[in-house]
């Protein structure tokens, strides 16, 4: 595995801010998703997918084919997360909350998520939800990912943050997100 230099909070926060929220605001409610260049360097991409290997690193193990969810592999991680992992998703949820709550005003849904990742995790923690949903995937040649909703409780936060550890056109070819 690639060494990497520990992701402090603020290193993470750092990185988030220099992002134009307002204009990945903007491609969210056009498009439906926005790209953030740049987020992980291809040391820290590399180093993120040679977990996969550690198993102590997560709880679960899930097959796709056998759940009819496509063909491919993914694990979830276990507690504690990876520095980089844990210090990106707290400093990810901020802005995401704000331009969550902005679609659920627009939407008229009655949910209004705290501007702190530490207070959604309250509640998801208090009705049962206490298992990190962060998840790494591994697909081959051929392999697909179909059309799914993962949902684990109640509790949900509407958007997600996809990252790209392998570069397209170099490490592999088709692979389209929707």
């Amino acid at each position: 595995m690639t060494a990497l230099a520990q992701m402090t909070p603020d290193i993470a926060a750092d990185r988030v801010a220099r992002y134009g929220w307002p204009e990945l605001a903007r491609e969210l409610d056009g498009f439906g998703c926005a790209v953030l260049p740049g987020l992980l360097s291809a040391d820290e991409c590399t180093g993120i997918a040679a977990l996969y290997d550690d198993e102590a690193r997560f709880r679960s193990h899930m097959h796709m084919a056998r759940q009819g969810f496509g063909c491919g592999e993914y694990k979830y991680f276990r507690y504690p997360l990876p520095d980089r992992l844990a210090a990106l998703r707290t400093a990810l949820y901020p802005p995401l909350a704000e331009i969550a709550n902005r679609g659920n005003a627009r939407l008229a849904v009655d949910v209004v998520y705290s501007c702190r990742r530490a207070d959604f995790l309250a509640q998801c923690h208090a009705a049962g939800q206490a298992r990190p949903t962060s998840l790494l995937l591994r697909y081959r040649p051929g392999d697909d990912n179909c059309l799914h909703q993962d949902l684990y409780g109640e509790l949900a936060f509407p958007l997600q943050v996809a990252v790209l550890l392998s570069q397209p056109g170099a490490d592999f070819s088709g692979g389209e997100f929707v």
